[in-house]
């Protein structure tokens, strides 16, 4: 366990002026509020902010920063107060603690809208000052490492929340080294087979992989000196999360993950780095299209290196990055890097600059209140491999990769977006669904009166794009579903001898609106042409005013409303507040349990079930959504297609077939297309009964002979 004074020596060395006394009265602070209390390893709380503290002195962070690492859990975890720690240790500490402290206090319907609250809350926070995240990071990682003592579902909620959000994060911050520990960490708990595979193949042929590093890097060293080249040569093994998703991504066994080492030079220059490049490719030949030049051209994350992949001494390929020792320093420690002692409480003047992204995720958040949506459009913004393009002007605008012209024009303002109707790229027209690269040049041709297309929701790969186009979905409908609502109201209203108009405008409407959770009559009224609310629920609210109901206690009426409330759901999903609604599955995406779900009112076909992530979903109305959930009561098999990809084989087919059956799984159709290479791509519909019943199917798949990879589709 790191102590106290180990940290205070760390800080003096990094800086002899640091404020130790500030970091030294937070500690005895949080020693005191937190006395008593224990982890579930059965070591005192204490040590997970010291160990926070300690990360954090090791990013050389300021001591505000590392005294409100070890007070970051006092106002969630202790009767401490934010008004308490403001007057002991400043405005700053205070403001730090509150973005890192959790909602825990507060009333959420949901753990998941309990978390998108919390993560909305840090990101505020952290566009305010991006030492909240920094120490959020450091707070992460500590509890990864200690995961082993948690519930086995709630290791992997963690670890699943950690590679969704925390180490996107750290990766945007230029953090690599939180965001390899953070990855790695989680794929143990997430996929704990695939990870003790990919372990005990690479400690297999350790030895002899050692004894190639020290041979390829004395002759690099060598190759250098003789050049007058003063450097640093680094070998090293890429870590098993990334070797997992390569393996995924470009369906290669782990024999033909080439790069699982790499190698690494560090000079004194930028010169020196590329006349190091030079005698690199004049030892071994380069291979095309995979060299990258972030030194002229940085990544946002501020990162910097020469990238080059070459056949090696062997005829292997060999992966070398080449930086300067102050790039090799900001790769490592990402902003943390650009937050020393000497540079002042703010950092330096740019770094709102060149963290604009973060400004950018805030406000593309900021209108969405449903959390799977939420959590979901975060992913999707921490996730991009940017491109550059360029407006006609010469500006220059950064996109996701995938980016499409409609996403270029609602980058520039939303009316361009709302008004597009055309794109020309370096001069010529293109179709929307263009995928922009960088360096083009991007001209929107717009027409006034144009509106958004829903099929636009098909290809867009911003969240700015898709908000705005399902804005003016919903303002689209809004009009017919209030004139439908109304229509459908006075019909029922004068069955039940009621004048609707009229009581539109009475006090008793007001309280209708408010009983059914609305703002407005208005708002009631489109609810009913949506589908979400019937005419008959609304005029009941009346009725029961006007004519008192009558209980019928007879023995037989007793029996059947006892018989009714007792019916077993027919579906497997449970549509909140109705009974007895037709419900069907979205043939598009195929939900089974286990999946988060979202259901969509259909005129005339009651309630269509999607995943969340389906985008035909996302082209629908929001205000026609509906709350299901999974039942417990019904278990039945889903269908549910996937694709395997493997090498062709006499017997293939048999060992998928008895792999699948052996699972308990049931195939419902196959189709298989053999390519000129003789690899094969299998498409199977399979009856499953939940997300994990078929992850253990693709999971076996997976090990069978010569497949690649698989996945489900849709």
């Amino acid at each position: 366990m790191i102590r106290i004074n180990d940290i205070i020596d760390k800080m003096v060395v990094n800086n002899p002026e640091a404020d130790v006394d500030l970091v030294e009265r937070a500690y005895v602070y949080s020693a005191r509020v937190h006395q008593g209390q224990m982890r579930l390893s059965g070591e005192p709380y204490l040590t997970h902010p010291l160990e926070v503290a300690g990360i954090l002195t090791d990013m050389r962070l300021d001591p505000e920063s590392v005294a409100a690492g070890l007070l970051h859990d006092v106002v969630e975890d202790t009767k401490a107060t934010p008004e308490e720690v403001e007057e002991m240790f400043g405005k700053e500490v205070r403001h730090i603690v509150s973005g890192v402290t959790k909602l825990s206090t507060l009333p959420f319907g949901s753990k998941q809208a309990r978390q998108a609250e919390s993560i909305r809350k840090m990101l505020l926070a952290m566009a305010d000052d991006i030492r909240v995240i920094l120490i959020k990071l450091a707070d992460r990682l500590h509890n990864m490492r200690t995961l082993q003592f948690h519930k086995e579902i709630k290791k992997r909620a963690i670890a699943q929340e950690t590679i969704d959000i925390y180490a996107p994060i750290a990766s945007r911050l230029g953090i690599y080294w939180i965001k390899n520990e953070l990855e790695d960490a989680s794929f143990k708990y997430i996929m704990p087979e695939e990870y003790a595979s990919i372990n005990t193949m690479v400690s297999k042929d350790r030895e002899e992989r050692e004894k190639y590093i020290d041979t390829v890097k004395s002759y690099v060293k060598k190759k250098m000196d003789e050049s007058n080249l003063k450097c640093v040569v680094l070998g090293r093994y890429k870590h098993f999360f990334s070797i997992h998703q390569k393996m995924i991504t470009q369906h290669l066994s782990f024999e033909e993950v080439y790069d699982i080492i790499a190698f690494r030079i560090i000079l004194d220059t930028i010169p020196q780095c590329y006349e190091a490049l030079g005698i690199v490719h004049s030892l071994w030949k380069p291979i095309a299209k995979k060299f990258k030049d972030y030194i002229g051209v940085p990544k946002p994350n501020m990162y910097q290196s020469l990238h080059t992949t070459v056949i090696g001494p062997y005829g292997e390929r060999i992966e070398i990055q080449i930086r300067t020792h102050e790039m090799d320093r900001v790769a490592k420690a990402g902003i943390a890097a650009h937050w020393s002692y000497k540079e002042g409480k703010k950092g330096e003047n740019d770094i709102n600059a060149r963290f604009a992204w973060i400004q950018s995720l805030v406000e593309n958040q900021a209108e969405f209140r449903d959390p799977q949506e939420f959590l979901e459009n975060v992913r999707i913004d921490l996730f991009p491999d940017d491109v550059y393009v360029f407006t006609p002007q010469g500006e220059i605008k950064s996109l996701p990769k995938g980016a499409t012209p409609i996403d270029f024009a609602y980058l520039i303002h939303s009316e361009v977006g709302n008004q597009c109707t055309g794109a020309k790229v370096d001069g010529r027209m293109v179709p929307l669904k263009y995928e922009l690269q960088t360096g083009n040049i991007v001209e929107i041709v717009t027409s006034k009166g144009h509106h958004p297309s829903k099929d636009w929701l098909n290809f867009v790969k911003t969240v700015k794009a898709r908000s705005r186009i399902r804005q003016w979905i919903k303002v689209q409908e809004k009009d017919r579903s209030l004139s439908l609502g109304r229509e459908m109201c006075e019909k029922t209203f004068r069955k039940h001898r009621l004048n609707f108009n009229s009581l539109t405008r009475s006090e008793e409407m007001n309280n209708v609106v408010e009983h059914f959770g609305f703002k407005t009559v208005d708002d009631l009224i489109a609810s009913v042409g949506y589908g979400k609310t019937t005419p008959l629920q609304i005029a009941r609210r009346f009725a029961a005013q006007t004519e008192p109901e009558v209980e019928d206690s007879s023995l037989i009426n007793k029996l059947i409303r006892k018989v009714r409330k007792k019916k077993q759901p027919q579906a497997g999903v449970v549509v909140k507040g109705l009974d007895d609604i037709l419900v069907r599955y979205g043939k598009c995406c195929q939900p089974v349990p286990g999946d988060p779900v979202t259901g969509y009112i259909t005129r005339g076909f009651g309630v269509t079930v999607h995943r969340t992530n389906c985008v035909n979903a996302l082209k629908m109305n929001p205000d026609r959504q509906i709350d299901v959930q999974w039942s417990e009561e019904v278990s039945q098999s889903y269908p549910v297609k996937i694709k395997l990809t493997s090498l062709d084989r006499v017997g293939l087919l048999a060992d998928i077939a008895s792999s699948i059956s052996k699972n308990g799984a049931n195939i419902l159709s196959v189709n298989t297309e053999t390519k000129d290479d003789k690899s094969v791509d299998s498409f199977i519909t399979l009856g499953v009964e939940n997300t994990a019943h078929l992850k253990k199917v693709l999971s076996d798949l997976n090990k069978i002979k010569y497949v690649q990879g698989v996945r489900r589709v849709g």
